[in-house]
C-alpha cells in the first residue's frame, strides 16, 4: 500500500460522521428562441450558425455554405457529397488539409454557442486539423445552459473521445495578435436542421 492509499484508508476509518452533499437550487436562465439565441452567440464566439432552409437537403446547404470546397470528409451516410470517408484512412496525416469535415454534433447550448461532440471517426484528429469543421444538429438539440448541458452527457460513453467547440481554433499568445486556426480548425459551423 502507498502512502496515499494509506491516508485514505485513514481517513475512511476514522470519519464518524457523513454528511449529505447540499441540494442546489439555482433558476438559470431561459431563451425565448434558442434558435435566434444559439445563433448570434456562435457569431459571437467567431463562428456561424445556419439553418436548413425549406426544401433543402444537407449537401445543398453544405455546398451553400462550402462552395470552395474540394475535399469534404464525413461518414455520415445522409451525406453523400462527401469525397472521403475519414474512417478509411490508416494515419491522420492522410485527413492533413482537408478544406471541410461534417460532423454530427450531439446538442448545443445557446449560451455560450458550444457544440457537444463524441467521436465519430476513426481519428480523432480530424476534429483539429481540417480547415474547417460543420457540425450538423437538430434545432431540438439545444439546451439553454451548460446546467442543462452537462447532466445529459453520457457517464458510460464508449469512445476515446468527446468534447465541447464553441467557435473556431483561436489564440492571442503571440505578440497579443488574434490567430485563428493555431489549435484547430480556422472555422467552425453549425448546420442546423
Amino acid at each position: 500500500m502507498n502512502s496515499k492509499d494509506t491516508i485514505l484508508q485513514s481517513l475512511r476509518e476514522n470519519i464518524l460522521e457523513v454528511f449529505p452533499k447540499p441540494e442546489i437550487r439555482i433558476s438559470h436562465m431561459r431563451f425565448e428562441n434558442k434558435v435566434d439565441q444559439f445563433k448570434e452567440i456562435c457569431r459571437g464566439v467567431g463562428g456561424e450558425a445556419y439553418e436548413l432552409q425549406d426544401g433543402e437537403t444537407i449537401d445543398e446547404a453544405i455546398k451553400r455554405i462550402y462552395p470552395e470546397a474540394k475535399s469534404i470528409a464525413c461518414n455520415m451516410p445522409e451525406v453523400t457529397c462527401a469525397t472521403l470517408n475519414p474512417d478509411n484512412v490508416n494515419t491522420p496525416a492522410e485527413l492533413n488539409g482537408m478544406d471541410l469535415v461534417v460532423c454530427r454534433g450531439i446538442f448545443g447550448v445557446c449560451e455560450n454557442g458550444a457544440i457537444y461532440y463524441e467521436q465519430q471517426y476513426k481519428q480523432r484528429a480530424i476534429y483539429f486539423i481540417a480547415e474547417s469543421l460543420l457540425f450538423i444538429l437538430p434545432k431540438s438539440e439545444l439546451v439553454d445552459t451548460m446546467h442543462e448541458a452537462m447532466p445529459r452527457i453520457s457517464h458510460k460513453f464508449e469512445g476515446e473521445f468527446r468534447g465541447f467547440i464553441s467557435g473556431p481554433s483561436k489564440t492571442a499568445d503571440i505578440e497579443q495578435a488574434l490567430v485563428k486556426g493555431a489549435h484547430g480548425a480556422k472555422e467552425s459551423v453549425v448546420l442546423l436542421i
